[in-house]
């Protein structure tokens, strides 16, 4: 496995055109960018080039300001609004490479959780015809209710329930272990009942989600059971730094001691 930089929560401090170098500098290889719409898609791609990295994962586009504050998957009568935002997501990863795209499914306060879900079905239906002709794995994530009130799903076995429903190689789980945390869930329970299914993984520290502690929450345990579970791919570092993303890097070296990251 290899660790991957996500520039908004590691580098969101820099100008939008210097958090690539700065990765890369750091040493990671790969690069999440949560919402790569600031430029037209071809300059994400040169600046990926520039720096020799690697495009994993991008989200769907929200809107801050609007009921898509957190995507429109999951919400009612939004579906103009998400097959937009999906070809402005598809249009990114033609232009980078990127091969996953997170497909953020919504704030649901005062809908229907029935309509929500019908919406959801009936919008993935769509993006998976889509992702197949693009060649894309699109990604499901519960979001923990306390930073992200209202969001459609905030449990792994709510997003599985969608997934086993199209058991599609299209759609997989996006597996947070802090998201996981902070529901007070068991890692080694989840990641039992997520097996085979794990698109990507991410993770960060509870509760403030700053460096991971591998020596709290069973971390350590859940990423060596990484490979079991049917995951041996990139761990997305989406976490605050304390103070700079380098001096913060030291919480990975028990992985690289056990030989479970590269």
């Amino acid at each position: 496995m290899q660790l991957n930089a996500n520039l908004e929560w590691l580098y969101g401090h820099l100008p939008l055109d210097q958090r690539f170098a700065a990765a890369a500098a750091d040493g990671f290889a790969g690069v999440e960018m949560l919402q790569p719409y600031e430029q037209p898609p071809a300059w994400y791609g040169d600046a990926l080039r520039a720096h020799g990295l690697t495009a994993v994962l991008h989200n769907t586009p929200v809107r801050p300001d609007s009921p898509g504050r957190l995507g429109w998957a999951a919400v009612p009568g939004a579906q103009a609004e998400f097959r937009e935002a999906f070809d402005r997501a598809r249009a990114v990863a033609e232009a980078t490479g990127s091969r996953r795209i997170h497909v953020m499914a919504g704030d649901c306060r005062g809908h229907d959780r029935q309509a929500c879900r019908q919406a959801m079905d009936q919008n993935l239906a769509h993006a998976i015809r889509q992702a197949e002709a693009d060649d894309l794995v699109l990604m499901l994530e519960p979001l923990n209710r306390i930073d992200m009130p209202g969001y459609f799903y905030w449990l792994p076995e709510q997003a599985l329930d969608v997934i086993r429903a199209f058991d599609s190689p299209r759609l997989r789980l996006q597996f947070d272990l802090y998201h996981c945390v902070k529901e007070g869930l068991d890692l080694a329970d989840e990641l039992a009942r997520c097996r085979g299914v794990i698109g990507h993984v991410q993770l960060a520290g509870s509760p403030d989600r700053h460096e991971p502690d591998l020596a709290r929450d069973g971390l350590l345990a859940a990423v060596t059971a990484l490979p079991d579970a049917g995951y041996d791919s990139w761990l997305g570092c989406e976490y605050k730094p304390r103070s700079t993303a380098a001096e913060g890097l030291a919480w990975a070296d028990p992985l690289r001691q056990q030989g479970l990251i590269s």
